[in-house]
C-alpha cells in the first residue's frame, strides 16, 4: 500500500509561514513609511539620499507591493528580489557600519530578511499561491529563483545606490565646529 501526498505539503506550509512573515513585515514598513512620508523624507535625506521625497515614496511603493506580491505568492522570486534590493541599500547606507546586532542599528535584521526571501525564492511559492494557480512556480529550478532573487536584488540596490546616495559627512563634534563671529548672534 502507498501512502498518498496530501493536497498540502510541509513544505508548502513552510512557504506560506515565511510568505506571511516577510511580506507581512514589508508591508507593515511600507505603510508606516507612507503615512509619515515628509518625516521618512527627512529621515532619507539625513542618511545621505539625493531626492528624498522620491526615495521616501519609493520606498513605501516598493515595500507594500513587493509585501503583498509574496503574501499572495504572487511573482514570488521577483517580489524576493525586491526585499533583497530593499534590504540591501538599508544595509550600505544604514547597517553596516554598525556591527551585526540589531540593537546597535547592525545589519542582523536585514540580512536575516534577505535571506529568508532568497531561501523562500528557492523553495518556491508552494501549492498556496498565485503563482501555482497561474502554474508558473516550477518554470525556474530551486537554483534559478535564488540567483534571480538574490541577483537582481543586489543590482538593482547598486543601481540605487550609484544613482542616489553618497555617505553623509560626518556631523562636527563640537570641539570641531567653527567658532562665532565677533557680533554675530547665536
Amino acid at each position: 500500500m502507498t501512502r498518498e501526498e496530501p493536497p498540502v505539503s510541509g513544505k508548502d506550509v513552510a512557504s506560506l509561514v515565511l510568505r506571511a512573515a516577510i511580506g507581512g513585515t514589508l508591508v507593515a514598513h511600507g505603510v508606516r513609511h507612507a503615512r509619515s512620508l515628509d518625516g521618512t523624507a527627512r529621515w532619507f535625506g539625513s542618511i545621505g539620499f539625493k531626492e528624498p521625497r522620491l526615495q521616501a515614496a519609493a520606498s513605501a511603493v516598493v515595500e507594500v507591493g513587493a509585501g503583498a506580491a509574496l503574501i499572495a505568492g504572487a511573482g514570488t522570486p521577483l517580489a524576493a528580489s525586491a526585499v533583497v534590493g530593499t534590504m540591501a541599500v538599508a544595509a550600505r547606507s544604514v547597517h553596516v557600519t554598525n556591527g551585526f546586532f540589531i540593537t546597535g542599528e547592525g545589519y542582523e535584521y536585514v540580512l536575516n530578511l534577505s535571506a529568508a526571501s532568497v531561501a523562500l525564492a528557492a523553495i518556491g511559492p508552494g501549492s498556496l499561491s498565485v503563482d501555482r494557480l497561474l502554474g508558473i512556480d516550477n518554470k525556474l529550478t530551486p537554483i534559478q529563483r535564488a540567483g534571480l532573487a538574490a541577483g537582481l536584488g543586489l543590482a538593482a540596490a547598486a543601481a540605487q545606490l550609484a544613482a542616489f546616495w553618497q555617505r553623509p559627512k560626518p556631523k562636527p563634534t563640537t570641539a570641531e565646529a567653527p567658532a562665532e563671529e565677533p557680533g554675530e548672534a547665536a
